[in-house]
C-alpha cells in the first residue's frame, strides 16, 4: 500500500537540523556513531553524557555464550561426575517437574545486541526499550524473562500540512511479516539512541520533512525515594521541532499488543478499554489492556495526557497478526484515532488484540511541540512457582491491590514527571559536571545500575502472617519496623542464574543499594540474618562431588534465599552443585557487608542487632582455621565465588576476607563496649596477619594459596578484596591496618601490570589469573576470563589507594568491552573470555562499579579537608 512516508524510499537526504541541543560529544567511540548521517547536535535536550549509538549500527563482533563444547578435554574430564549428576538433575526439573533450572547450561541466551534502558522501578516488573526502538524484553511474571520483540508495540509518527498528510512512518528500522499495511524501515543512519539511566533520548530527524524528534524516556529511579522508584510505570516525553516556516500538525500513535508474544496471548479471553481520569485538573486518557490469566494475571495501560492544545484519541482493539491496515487508514485520514466508545470484545481462543492511544497537536513555524505518553502496568497480586503462598507488591500500599490501579498509575506518571526528572538531574549533575572523571565513566556509572530493576527484581509487601516465618530472628529487635515500613527486597544473581539475593556475589554489587537505596539494603540484611539463625535439614545430593548433606545449617550464611520457580525466603539455597555451608567466603562477606552498612547508614540498632549474628558466623568460620595459626584454610575445591577455581590451604582472597572480617569484628567490639571479645579477635587478628603474611607474600604479591600446586603463585586480580572493603569502610589503615602499606602497593602495580597491561594489551580490563610468566591461568574454566564486576572492585581499590589513572584505566577496558566492542548494552554478563564466548548475561556483580564512585568521593572529602587546613594554617613569618 503507497502511503506518505517510506524511510529509505525518500532518499535519506533531507534530514533536518536543530541547534537546539546540547550536541557535546557523548561517552561513545565513533564507531557507535559511524553510521550517523543526520546533522550534528541534533536532539532537544540529549545530554552531553551517556552511551550513544546510531539505529543504523552493526557490531562488528557477535560472541555467543559458554558452553559444554567449549570446555577442555582436562576440564571435562575433571568435571566428568558433576556433568552427569546436572543432566540428571536438569532432566528431572525440565522434563517431570516442568519448571525452570535455577541455572540452565543446556539453553544459555544467545547475545541480542538490541537492548536500551528498561522501563519500571524496582519490583513491579520491567518492561525493556531497546535501542533501536524495539519493546524487546519482558520481566512480569517474577524473576522469570522472556525474550521476545512484539511487533505491534511501536510508534508511528503521523505529520500533516494544510489539512493533508504529508508524512506518515513507524519509527522502527525492522521490516517484519506482520502488519504489512504499515510503513516500516525507517531509515536508521537518521536516527540515534542515547542513554542514561534511567533516562533515553531517541532522536529521530524525518527524512525530507525538516523536522526532529527526541523521544526522552523517563523511569522514576530516584535514590532515597522509596514510593517513586517501586512504580511500574514509563513516559516517553516526544519534543517536536519543525524547522520550516510553515506549520504542521503531529500526531504520535503508541500501539501495544495485549501480552508479550506467548502462547498465553492467544488462550482467549483478554480485553481492552478505553478510559479517561479527570483529576487535579489534568486529563489522561488511554486505553486499558486487560491480560487475565489464572495466575499473575495483569493489565496494562498505554496512555496520553490531553492538555490545552493537545488532542488525545484511542483505537480500542485490532489484530496485531493481521496487516493492521484499519488502524493505519485510521491515522492516514485525519492524523486522529476514531475513539470508538466501550470495550473491546474478549479475545477468542487463538486470537491476540492490541490498541492504539495518539497524542497530536499543531506546531508553529520554527517552533517547539511537546506531546506526553505514558505506559503503566499493574500485576499487584504475585505467586511464585510454587504456587504456595500470594505476595503484593510493594508499590501496592499507594495504589492498591485489587488490579484496577493502572489509570491512576497512568495519570501519576504523566503529572509527576517533570517532578522526577528534576530529581534525577539534581543527583546526577555533581558527578556529569565533574570534570575529573572521564566520559565513559559517568555513561557506565549510570548505566550499570538498571540491574537494580530489571534483575528479576522483587520488592513485597512483609505480610503479618509472615512473622511466623522469622523464628529465632524475631529476637532482632528492628527486623519488624524494618520489613514493615519497608518490604521485603529480592534480585537476582543474573538473568540467567535465577537465584535470588546470591550473597557471595551480592557483596561485590551492595554498594549501589547500600549508598542509594540505604533501607533496602539493611531489609536485605535482616532477612539474610533470620536465614543465618536458621536451619533446613532436609538432605539433598551435591552435584559437584554427589554426596548427600543437608539444604541448611544453622548460624552459616546461605548462598542464596530461593529461587523464582520455588518459594524465595521460605526455602534457601537453590544453589545446589556445592554445598556452600563448607564454603569459606559466605559468612566473612555478612560481617564485611554489616559494618559497611553501618558505616555509612550510622544505625546503631542495625548494629546491635546484627552483633550477635556476625558472632555466630565468626564462630562457625573458626573451624576452618585447622592449624590455630588464627587464618582460615581452604578445603582443596572452589569453596568460594570462584566456584570452578580450586583453592588448597591458606589463600589470598579467603584469607584476606577472613582478616578484613576479624579487624571489623574488632571495631564493632569497640563501639559497642564488647571487651571480651575485642581482646578475643585482636589476638585472632596479630596472629593471623603474621600467618598471612609468611604464607602468602613472595616479594611482589600474595599467591593464590599455599597449596604447592601448579597454580599457587598464580596472580590474582582478586587478592586485595579484604583491602577494597576495609578502605571502603574508612579502616584498613593506622590503628586499623591489616596488610602492609608497601605490600598492597606492590600487589595493586603487580596486577596491573600483568592482569591488565599484559592482557590483551590492556584493552579489556583484568583476567582473573595470570600466570607470573605472563600467560593466562588456564586451571580452571573461570581463572581466565575476565569478571565485571571484580575489575570494578579492582579499580576501586586502585583509587582507595592512590592509583587513580591506573584505577579508570583497568575499569575502561571492561566498559569498552561490554557496551561498544560487544553490544552488550543493559546486558553486562558475569564474565568474557579474551576471544568468542561469554558467560551469563545480565549480571548483578558490576554494579560493584558504584564502590569506585564511594572511594572517588573519600577522595575528594580528604582532599578538601587538607586543603581546608592549609588554608587555616598560620603563614610563615
Amino acid at each position: 500500500m503507497a502511503t506518505p512516508g517510506n524511510g529509505c524510499g525518500l532518499g535519506c537526504s533531507g534530514g533536518g537540523s536543530s541547534s537546539r541541543g546540547k550536541g557535546a560529544p557523548s561517552s561513545s567511540s565513533p564507531p557507535l556513531m559511524g553510521s550517523f548521517e543526520g546533522s550534528e547536535g541534533s536532539g532537544r535536550g540529549v545530554p552531553s553524557w551517556g552511551w550513544r549509538v546510531c539505529l543504523a549500527h552493526r557490531f562488528a563482533e557477535r560472541r555467543k555464550p559458554y558452553q559444554a563444547s567449549d570446555i577442555s578435554a582436562s576440564h571435562a574430564f575433571k568435571h566428568l561426575g558433576l556433568a552427569l549428576r546436572y543432566f540428571r538433575w536438569w532432566y528431572r526439573k525440565t522434563r517431570l517437574e516442568k519448571k525452570q533450572p535455577f541455572i540452565d547450561l543446556f539453553n544459555s541466551q544467545p547475545l541480542r545486541q538490541i537492548y536500551g534502558c528498561p522501563l519500571g522501578g524496582f519490583g513491579g516488573g520491567t518492561i525493556t526499550r531497546g535501542w533501536k526502538g524495539d519493546f524487546c524484553r519482558w520481566q512480569l511474571n517474577p524473576g522469570l524473562y522472556h525474550y521476545k520483540r512484539v511487533v505491534a508495540d511501536q510508534f508511528t509518527v503521523c505529520l500533516r500540512r494544510k489539512g493533508q498528510t504529508a508524512y506518515q512512518q513507524v519509527l522502527s528500522v525492522e521490516r517484519p511479516s506482520c502488519l504489512q499495511g504499515w510503513n516500516w524501515s525507517f531509515c536508521g543512519h537518521y536516527a540515534f539512541y542515547h542513554a542514561l539511566y534511567p533516562r533515553a533520548w531517541s532522536v529521530y530527524q524525518l527524512p525530507g520533512q525538516d523536522l526532529v524528534l527526541t523521544c526522552r524516556q523517563v523511569t522514576p529511579i530516584i535514590p532515597h525515594d522509596y514510593k517513586e522508584t517501586s512504580l511500574p510505570v514509563g513516559v516517553f516525553v516526544w519534543e517536536v521541532e519543525n524547522l520550516r516556516d510553515e506549520e504542521v500538525e503531529v500526531s504520535i500513535m503508541f500501539t501495544f499488543q495485549n501480552g508479550t508474544e506467548t502462547k498465553e496471548d492467544r488462550r482467549g479471553g483478554h480485553w481492552n478499554e478505553p478510559f479517561c481520569l479527570q483529576e487535579g485538573g489534568h486529563c489522561v486518557r488511554g486505553v486499558l489492556l486487560h491480560h487475565c490469566l489464572p495466575v499473575n494475571g495483569y493489565t496494562l495501560a498505554i496512555a496520553a495526557r490531553e492538555k490545552a492544545g493537545t488532542k488525545v484519541t484511542h483505537f480500542t482493539s485490532f489484530n496485531p497478526a493481521g496487516t493492521g491496515e484499519e488502524v493505519w487508514r485510521d491515522l492516514l485520514e485525519d492524523g486522529k484515532l476514531d475513539s470508538p466508545p466501550g470495550k473491546g470484545p474478549p479475545t477468542e481462543k487463538g486470537e491476540a488484540c492490541a490498541a492504539a492511544v495518539c497524542a497530536t497537536c499543531t506546531v508553529p513555524p520554527l517552533g517547539h511541540g511537546t506531546l506526553e505518553l505514558g505506559l503503566a502496568w499493574d500485576m499487584p497480586r504475585i505467586h511464585f512457582g510454587s504456587k504456595e503462598k500470594e505476595h503484593y507488591r510493594w508499590y501496592t500500599r499507594f495504589f492498591g491491590r485489587e488490579g484496577d490501579a493502572c489509570p491512576a498509575l497512568a495519570h501519576y506518571t504523566l503529572t509527576h514527571y517533570p517532578e522526577w526528572e528534576k530529581k534525577i538531574e539534581a543527583w546526577q549533575r555533581p558527578i556529569l559536571e565533574d570534570s575529573d572523571l572521564p566520559a565513559w565513566y559517568k555513561s557506565a556509572l549510570f548505566n550499570e545500575l538498571y540491574f537494580l530493576s530489571d534483575g528479576g527484581t522483587l520488592w513485597v509487601e512483609f505480610q503479618p502472617e509472615d512473622a511466623p516465618s522469622l523464628g529465632a530472628g524475631q529476637g532482632l529487635s528492628g527486623l519488624l519496623p524494618v520489613l514493615k515500613e519497608y518490604g521485603r527486597f529480592a534480585y537476582l544473581e543474573g538473568q540467567e542464574y535465577r537465584m535470588y539475593n546470591t550473597y557471595d556475589v551480592h557483596f561485590y554489587a551492595s554498594f549501589a543499594l547500600a549508598m542509594l537505596w540505604p533501607k533496602l539494603e539493611l531489609s536485605l540484611q535482616y532477612d539474610m540474618a533470620v536465614a543465618v539463625l536458621s536451619e533446613d535439614p532436609r538432605p539433598r545430593v551435591y552435584l559437584m562431588n554427589g554426596q548427600t548433606a543437608q539444604v541448611k545449617l544453622r548460624n552459616v550464611v546461605p548462598h542464596d534465599i530461593g529461587e523464582p520457580d520455588e518459594e524465595p525466603w521460605q526455602r534457601v539455597n537453590a544453589y545446589l552443585i556445592h554445598d556452600t555451608a563448607d564454603w569459606k567466603d559466605l559468612n566473612l562477606k555478612f560481617v564485611l557487608q554489616v559494618y559497611r552498612d553501618f558505616f555509612l547508614t550510622e544505625d546503631c540498632t542495625y548494629l546491635r542487632d546484627m552483633w550477635p549474628v556476625c558472632q555466630a558466623v565468626m564462630e562457625s568460620e573458626l573451624k576452618f582455621d585447622t592449624d590455630g595459626d588464627g587464618l582460615i584454610e581452604n578445603s582443596g575445591f572452589a569453596d568460594q565465588t570462584y566456584d570452578a577455581w580450586v583453592v588448597t590451604g591458606a589463600s589470598a582472597y579467603c584469607g584476606g576476607l577472613w582478616l578484613a572480617a576479624v579487624c571489623m569484628m574488632c571495631r564493632m567490639a569497640e563501639i559497642l563496649d564488647e571487651g571480651a571479645a575485642l581482646q578475643k579477635y585482636s589476638s585472632i587478628l596479630a596472629s593471623g596477619t603474621a600467618a598471612f603474611e609468611r604464607l602468602l607474600w613472595n616479594g611482589r604479591y600474595y599467591n593464590y594459596d599455599s597449596g604447592g600446586g601448579p597454580s599457587s603463585n598464580s596472580i590474582m586480580s582478586d587478592q586485595l578484596a579484604g583491602q577494597w572493603f576495609l578502605r571502603a569502610c574508612g579502616l584498613g589503615e593506622g590503628k586499623y591496618q591489616v596488610f602492609p602499606p608497601e605490600h598492597v602497593q606492590s600487589a595493586l602495580r603487580t596486577i596491573y601490570e600483568m592482569n591488565v597491561l599484559g592482557f590483551s594489551e590492556g584493552a579489556m580490563g583484568a583476567v582473573n589469573g595470570m600466570r607470573p610468566d605472563g600467560v593466562p591461568d588456564t586451571s580452571s574454566v573461570q581463572s581466565d576470563e575476565v569478571w565485571v564486576g571484580v575489575v570494578y572492585s579492582l579499580a576501586a581499590t586502585m583509587i582507595q589507594e592512590g592509583l587513580v589513572q591506573e584505577g579508570f584505566r583497568t575499569a575502561e577496558g571492561c566498559y569498552r568491552t561490554v557496551w561498544e566492542q560487544l553490544g552488550m548494552a543493559f546486558q553486562t554478563p558475569e564474565a568474557y573470555c579474551q576471544k568468542r564466548v561469554y558467560r551469563s548475561l545480565a549480571y548483578m556483580r558490576p554494579l560493584s562499579i558504584w564502590s569506585m564512585q564511594l572511594a572517588l568521593e573519600r577522595q575528594k572529602r580528604e582532599a578538601a579537608k587538607v586543603a581546608k587546613g592549609a588554608s587555616r594554617a598560620p603563614s610563615s613569618p
